[in-house]
């Protein structure tokens, strides 16, 4: 603050989930024809957790997927390949918390893990992926924001969340097990 006057945000144009939305279904159609996104199953969660523990150092006990797939399912979705194969994730869950955009309680949807296997990356998944759990935490659970954290090295993430909306509200020092940094992106929803 310089001489009591706040510094203005600058002014960008959010996305709103419905066209993110939308332009995952079109992206998903022209680049990853026969792939499809649905909800996750319980049947799906071993092959979910086999995904987390072939594609991130970030790793959770099998009780941790179920307890998020029990609470949060319409937030929890699998990428399903044209050969009928689990090839991708994510799972979300609502949390009570101090806003991002509002200082006060709210509901936000926490992006917990999103994961895609590499030989089925560069299709759009991981931006569908991420098109229907928003959609989701919005109009299932009420939420008002969303958020995640991301390796600050994790430049093609960083890239993917800031198309969908997302902006750097701060930096958690020391975050991951390796010590690596994070970035905390959020957005408002809708």
């Amino acid at each position: 603050m310089i001489f009591g006057k706040k510094k203005k945000r600058e002014e960008r144009r959010i996305p709103s989930v419905y066209e993110i939305y939308e332009n995952a279904l079109e992206k998903l159609k022209l680049r990853a024809p026969g792939y499809t996104i649905r909800h996750a199953r319980e049947d799906d969660l071993d092959k979910v957790r086999e995904i987390n523990l072939k594609t991130l150092p970030e790793n959770y006990p099998p009780s941790f997927f179920y307890d998020l797939w029990s609470s949060w399912g319409k937030a929890f979705y699998v990428a399903i390949s044209p050969n009928d194969e689990i090839v991708g994730y994510i799972m979300c869950r609502v949390e009570h918390k101090p806003g991002f955009y509002r200082h006060f309680l709210v509901r936000s949807g926490h992006v917990v893990s999103i994961a895609v296997l590499e030989q089925h990356r560069r299709r759009g998944l991981g931006y569908g992926l991420m098109a229907y759990a928003m959609k989701s935490l919005h109009e299932e659970y009420n939420c008002e924001e969303t958020y995640l954290e991301v390796r600050v090295s994790n430049i093609p993430a960083i890239n993917l969340y800031k198309k969908l909306g997302y902006e750097i509200v701060k930096i958690e020092a020391h975050y991951y097990l390796d010590g690596e940094d994070a970035y905390v992106m959020a957005r408002p929803l809708p």
